[in-house]
């Protein structure tokens, strides 16, 4: 098949100028009704949306690679997924887990156990989305352990509400105005070695587990007790952040010290777990054990859902220390049991097989491309860091920015991460040729943004 067939087959179809009339029209409403304090990158306005490709409101099909950030692991509308949605719904929409027993929690839970990164037995707290899967987290560890403090790392996401924005550290617009945060959070270095801080292998090693160790030979012999520490938060591979991942003896040196000092490791999974990075979760590609897991986004293929899985006995608080009305519900347990069925048939292992062929390519743009300073990510979940220049790595947002325009007016939804990144994050089940003509848009799409700039390879 010739690259122009490959493109008419598997490509995006534009049928308009983007944004069409419609969309314009859209546009200029929400600008009058919904918050400003959302984040849209560019006009997208969907209609409906089926596996990989979404259709905007004017019939222009683009190739979807946020995934509704990371949501839909399935692609869009699912058949599987929407039947037991279908069938769920007939059936019993609401009962609140709260206040009455529903099979559903304990079939969902019994089927996350099988697949968990910890030794078992594991108990299950169910809300509504990652914010609410973390506050979770930060209020059991703090229960159960009697501890105050806990520590979070620099570049972190964690969410809004009031607990997890006091654990995020990513961007200072999201706590702008909002202060007093909930006291009792130290952010630390998370080990960005691929900023050109570091040398070669052994000294990005090194600088890992500096990072780590500095909570013990610092924090822990100046400001922080270590016996009043409850938890330590991290994301296996940053989301937010500009999907940087930990490598492993950083997580291997964290696991240590909070075995060392009776502290909880929490790992928040909202964006990398659930498939997306070729294993069920990303921190099994570091062997290391966690003893909280939260997840939301991919677990239900786009339903609201948040878990919280713990080992058994740290869930240990009493009735009415913590709960969720919707938390749980029905409908949306169906959509992620019918989600871990197909991940678990193909999704995890197509993410791993088509993430290594895209990464093998985007490898290659380090040399190719004068803007792209780095390429990272595992599985499904990569980064592409846009810099200004190679040798000093100085991040290039404008830059990012424009090629995430261009790709939408090519038909390709991306979004970016960090400082100065962009993030690829298709459904878990997109082929090879979808992710190589994606691909291709994205690289017409930064030589553009180049030769707009005057760079040259």
């Amino acid at each position: 098949m010739t690259k122009q067939e490959m493109h008419a087959q598997y490509g995006p179809k534009l049928v308009c100028p983007v944004p069409g009339p419609k969309a314009c029209a859209a546009v200029a409403a929400d600008e009058r009704l919904i918050s400003p304090s959302y984040t849209r990158s560019y006009p997208l306005v969907a209609k409906r949306g089926r596996g990989v490709r979404v259709e905007d409101v004017d019939g222009n099909e683009f190739l979807d690679f946020a995934a509704g950030i990371a949501v839909v692991s399935t692609g869009h509308c699912h058949p599987e997924v929407v039947a037991a949605i279908q069938k769920q719904a007939a059936e019993l929409i609401h009962i609140s887990g709260t206040d009455f027993y529903d099979e559903h929690l304990t079939d969902l839970a019994e089927r996350l156990s099988a697949v968990a990164p910890m030794h078992g037995p594991h108990r299950f707290f169910y809300g509504n989305s990652g914010a609410e899967a973390i506050e979770c987290a930060l209020k059991l560890a703090r229960y159960h352990t009697g501890r105050q403090q806990v520590i979070a790392f620099l570049g972190a996401f964690h969410g809004r509400t009031m607990g997890a924005l006091s654990l995020t550290a990513s961007k200072p617009q999201q706590k702008r105005r909002f202060s007093p945060m909930v006291p009792g959070v130290t952010h630390v270095r998370y080990p960005y070695a691929y900023r050109g801080c570091v040398g070669g292998p052994q000294e990005e090693e090194a600088f890992a587990l500096g990072c780590a160790r500095y909570i013990e030979d610092k924090l822990f012999k100046t400001i922080l007790p270590p016996e009043e520490v409850a938890a330590i938060f991290v994301e296996p591979i940053q989301g937010e952040g500009g999907y940087v991942p930990a490598p492993a003896n950083f997580l291997r040196e964290l696991r240590a010290i909070c075995d060392r000092h009776g502290i909880l490791l929490v790992v928040d999974e909202v964006q990398s777990g659930c498939g997306r990075t070729g294993k069920w979760w990303a921190i099994q590609h570091s062997g290391v054990e966690p003893d909280i897991v939260c997840m939301a986004k991919g677990i239900a293929s786009g339903m609201p859902l948040g878990v919280c899985m713990t080992r058994a006995e740290i869930m240990d608080w009493k009735p009415g220390s913590h709960a969720s009305t919707f938390g749980g519900n029905p409908v949306s347990i169906a959509a992620a049991l019918a989600t871990m069925d197909i991940l678990s048939r193909e999704g995890v292992d197509n993410a791993a097989n088509v993430g290594e062929m895209m990464l093998e390519r985007l490898r290659g743009w380090k040399q190719s491309h004068p803007s792209v300073g780095d390429v990272r990510g595992r599985g499904l979940m990569i980064g592409v860091e846009i810099v200004k220049d190679k040798t000093t790595r100085e991040p290039a947002a404008e830059l990012r920015n424009r090629i995430e325009t261009l790709a939408f007016e090519h038909g390709l939804m991306i979004l970016g991460c960090g400082e100065t990144s962009l993030r690829l994050a298709p459904p878990l089940l997109i082929t090879k040729e979808e992710a190589a003509v994606a691909l291709d848009i994205l690289e017409e799409s930064l030589t553009i943004a180049e030769k707009e700039q005057g760079m040259s390879a």
